[in-house]
Order: C-alpha cells, then sequence, then structure tokens
C-alpha cells in the first residue's frame, strides 16, 4: 500500500511539469536506482542520478520539439536536427 501511495504522489508531481523537467525526474530516478543497485553504494546511486537527468532531460527536451530527432555525431557529440522524412 505504502509504495502505490508513494507511485501516486510521484505521478502527480509530475503533472505540471515540461517534458525536459519530466524526463530529468525519471532519468535522476531511474539512475539513482541503476546506479545504487549495480555500484551498491550511495555514490554509484549519485553518479547514477546525475547522468540519467541530464540524459532524460535532453531527451525530454526533444519531445517539446515535434518533428525534431536527438542525434549524435560520429565524436558523440549531441545535436537535434529534423527527423527524417517519410513517404
Amino acid at each position: 500500500m505504502k509504495k502505490a501511495l508513494v507511485l501516486a504522489l510521484i505521478g502527480l508531481s509530475l503533472a505540471g511539469c515540461t517534458q525536459t523537467e519530466k524526463g530529468a525526474g525519471i532519468g535522476a530516478v531511474s539512475g539513482a536506482i541503476i546506479g545504487g543497485a549495480i555500484t551498491g553504494d550511495v555514490r554509484g546511486a549519485a553518479v547514477g542520478a546525475a547522468i540519467g537527468g541530464v540524459s532524460g532531460a535532453v531527451i525530454g527536451n526533444v519531445a517539446d520539439q515535434p518533428g525534431q530527432c536527438y542525434y549524435r555525431d560520429r565524436y558523440g557529440r549531441r545535436y537535434v536536427d529534423d527527423c527524417p522524412r517519410r513517404y
């Protein structure tokens, strides 16, 4: 019951956020869980939260821009450009 209540509160807290904020929040939580599970300590969870938050914000930002896609160039840099057209 407590888990369901916590999940409901998290869902309600994200209801008024932009896609970028939602992406950052979901990414940070997911990164913290994965980082903590893999390393077994708080430092791993903190690093996972930071990486997940930044990644989620970037992906959420693209979600606010219809017709835009998220890409990486051959040097690993991220950029946003028009999505390929489907005929």
